[in-house]
């Protein structure tokens, strides 16, 4: 059983249990209820800042629980130092992200439903054995069938055998509406059949033979061990401290994220995670233009996450973290390896040759690497949270996996989707995260400039036209803080604590820099996914630290109309600055899929990088000492 050191600390399969118990206890639960999740209930600032080491250890888990096939939700918190229930309250008409035991059951009952087994038939598909049936969060779209119901829009594929990659063929057409809480088909529609694609794309080693045989093998070791420790769940490494925990939406959490400056803790970040990602698809015919997909808040990225014990996603001296999570009937588990934590070797650090002085200086630079990667379906995303030794902290997102693919006739080429095979295309879409960053430089209170590179005119100021310089703009309210990057003025933001001065007499910062891809929202803010999604109309959004307000599509995403999260609470338009803040950063990529990305897709990347601005007086890497000429040169 995990050690309870901190009031952070992971919750254990333990603290599930009784927390379960606990509720079934009340009497108030029959036997259809659902646990949607058990998860840590995380204290506020004012509590962790009054906690001391040595003082009881307050500790609570919120329970989501879903009572019936309708549409009530309870929530309820649960004392674990007194196993009471503190809280229960009952929500109406909100859904809970799609549960795994009613999507098995979908597809077991669609696969036997009489008009679809028909539908199947007209296609010249008898053998249901081969069918793949991937069962799709619904959306809102005002469809009869979503009224008072929990529903999925399950899609067909076609496997000639249990490890063939169904996506090759898929049976387009063909939709089925199904009640997830009832277990019932509501609707079979049939658009009409289109030619299966006849070519395979599968993708193990023994389909791709001859393998290539002259990629020689690179070690990575480390003899006296790695250089970071790990206590329960917090790590220190180089002069980081930060903790670990795993949400089963979030997926992996950083909290308290503190730089020792000299013999100085000073902290940077209180809380960063992804709260929410949305996969909008392009294309809008009938049969594609409802798959917009919310990963976190409809599926859970940490409830898809993967245990890293199998293949190589992890290399060097790697410390795994488990994670205790919730099956649907209330049973605590553990996911072996949810986390992976290792040091890497980033290339150079800092590096001068003087000519005159005829010395050379160089440094490798190093990095603390610590990730998970979520399966969602036919996507598999990997995220890496960076720490690096010059104080910089930088998320990669790494998008791999399978496209969701249609059939198509062939010669036929539709202008919102890409041909990648003979008879198959891929329809254009994107991927948009929303990082929630609950930044605390030098302390709480902190506010947020958005800074531009600003030309200017030729004239007396200018002589020669080549001036510019950073035009800094405070952003003082919510409303005024929905920004969008702009790469031709090399736009960032700063977070400055305006109580806190460096060396140089300037206020301390870090910046929010946009590294990779940063589109936003394509679809129309009307449409059903920009009503859902309207965190990712704007790339940067500003609010004041409230600790409810935690997910950026709303709590409850799954066949929501739309409105809810950020949209909703920016709209009170509160002040923000020399306050508690919190950045909501929405970056991803647009995928128009190529033939490269088929059967399975290369890694493509973006992300973001947190890097100190005045934070500290010169290079805090100056002490990184030098490598040996040994480690770095080979004798041979």
């Amino acid at each position: 059983m995990t050690s309870i050191d901190h009031p952070l600390s992971m919750l254990t399969t333990d603290e599930i249990a009784r927390a379960v118990a606990s509720l079934r206890a009340t009497g108030r639960l029959g036997d259809q209820a659902q646990f949607a999740h058990v998860v840590l209930n995380e204290p506020d600032k004012e509590t962790l800042a009054a906690w001391a080491t040595g003082e009881p250890i307050p500790r609570s888990a919120r329970a989501q629980i879903v009572p019936n096939e309708g549409l009530t939700l309870i929530e309820a918190v649960v004392d674990l130092n007194t196993e009471e229930v503190r809280e229960w309250r009952e929500i109406e008409g909100m859904r809970p992200a799609l549960l795994f035991g009613e999507a098995f059951n979908a597809i077991a009952t669609t696969v036997k439903h009489p008009e679809y087994l028909a539908a199947l038939a007209k296609r010249g598909i008898t053998d249901t054995s081969k069918i793949q049936i991937d069962p799709w969060p619904a959306g809102s779209f005002g469809y009869d069938c979503e009224e008072g119901r929990r529903i999925a829009r399950c899609i067909s594929f076609l496997r000639e055998f249990p490890a063939d990659n169904g996506y090759a063929r898929p049976i387009e057409g063909l939709i089925v509406h199904f009640d997830m809480g009832r277990n019932e088909v509501i609707e079979v529609i049939d658009h009409g059949a289109v030619s299966l694609p006849q070519q395979h794309a599968r993708y193990t080693p023994d389909e791709h033979q001859p393998l290539r045989t002259d990629l020689k093998p690179i070690a990575i070791t480390q003899p006296d061990g790695p250089s970071f420790a790990v206590e329960g769940n917090l790590v220190t490494w180089q002069k980081w401290s930060l903790r670990l925990t795993f949400d089963p939406y979030e997926g992996l959490v950083i909290h308290q994220v503190t730089y020792d400056d000299k013999g100085r803790v000073r902290p940077i970040m209180h809380r960063a995670s992804i709260t929410e990602m949305v996969v909008p698809y392009g294309d809008p015919a009938e049969t594609q233009g409802f798959k917009n997909a919310f990963d976190a808040g409809e599926w859970g990225l940490g409830r898809m996450a993967q245990s890293l014990s199998l293949g190589c996603d992890c290399l060097g001296e790697i410390h795994y973290f488990d994670a205790a999570l919730t099956t649907e009937a209330g049973d605590p588990y553990t996911l072996s390896n949810a986390i992976c934590m290792h040091e890497e070797d980033y290339g150079i650090l800092w590096k001068h040759v003087d000519l005159f002085g005829d010395t050379s200086e160089v440094r490798r630079s190093r990095r603390l690497v610590v990730s998970f990667i979520s399966t969602v379906g036919n996507y598999e995303y990997g995220f890496y949270w960076y720490f690096y030794l010059d104080g910089n902290i930088q998320l990669e997102v790494k998008l791999t996996g399978i496209v969701s693919p249609m059939s198509i006739e062939p010669g036929d080429q539709s202008e919102f989707a890409n041909v990648i095979a003979p008879g198959v295309a891929a329809p254009h879409h994107q991927h948009m995260f929303s990082a929630r960053l609950d930044l605390d430089v030098d302390g709480t209170d902190n506010e947020v400039y958005e800074v531009e590179a600003e030309t200017m005119p030729t004239g007396p100021e200018n002589p020669w036209g080549n001036a510019f310089r950073p035009k800094t703009t405070l952003l003082e309210r919510e409303g005024e803080a929905k920004r969008v990057t702009n790469s031709a003025s090399s736009r960032c933001w700063k977070v400055v604590n305006p109580h806190a001065m460096n060396g140089l007499g300037f206020p301390v910062a870090y910046k929010l820099i946009p590294t990779m891809s940063t589109p936003t929202l394509l679809a129309q803010p009307d449409s059903s996914v920009g009503k859902r999604a309207g965190f990712a109309r704007h790339n940067l959004w500003v609010t004041p630290y409230a600790p409810d307000e935690r997910r950026a599509a709303g709590d409850y995403p799954n066949q929501h109309e739309g409105g809810d999260g950020l949209p909703l609470w920016t709209e009170q338009d509160r002040p923000i600055a020399d306050t508690d803040v919190v950045l909501w950063y929405t970056f991803g990529i647009t995928h128009f899929v190529r033939p490269e990305d088929w059967p399975v897709m290369p890694v493509e990347y973006t992300g973001f990088l947190l890097s100190p601005m005045g934070f500290f007086d010169r290079n805090p890497a100056l002490d990184v000492p030098p490598s040996s000429a040994a480690h770095c040169h080979s004798n041979e």
